[in-house]
């Protein structure tokens, strides 16, 4: 009986499985943005295009904020100020291209907080 449901158990794992030769999900890129008075630190300089979660790790003193925006793009994607000593991620799909990223708290991105992020296909 119990060889009998493990059969009936492995025909329903075979059919559920993926079809031989399809390619499982790629997992997302990952970013980290290490953010200090006053400069922004990227774990790389360029991701592929797709899924991302970009990390913003704020080891400076003051609360830092990430904005990215693609070159010639209008949406800019935003991660909520971060204290000191936190980190938050952001989740998006992105396009192609180079981006710009900054700290838009205070005059912090006239002070150096800003960085370019190449996204390449």
């Amino acid at each position: 009986m119990i060889i009998a449901r493990l059969g009936v158990a492995a025909a329903i794992a075979a059919a559920l499985a993926l079809p031989a030769g399809a390619a499982a999900p790629k997992p997302p890129a990952r970013l980290q943005v290490v953010a200090d008075e006053f400069n922004l630190r990227l774990s790389r300089q360029t991701i592929k295009a797709g899924a991302a979660i970009v990390q913003l790790a704020n080891f400076g003193e003051d609360a830092h904020d990430l904005r990215l925006r693609r070159r010639g793009g209008t949406r800019t994607y935003v991660i909520a100020p971060t204290q000191a000593g936190e980190t938050r991620d952001l989740s998006a799909r992105f396009l192609a291209g180079r981006f710009a990223l900054w700290c838009s708290l205070a005059d912090h991105r006239e002070r150096g907080m800003v960085a370019t992020l190449v996204v390449a296909r």
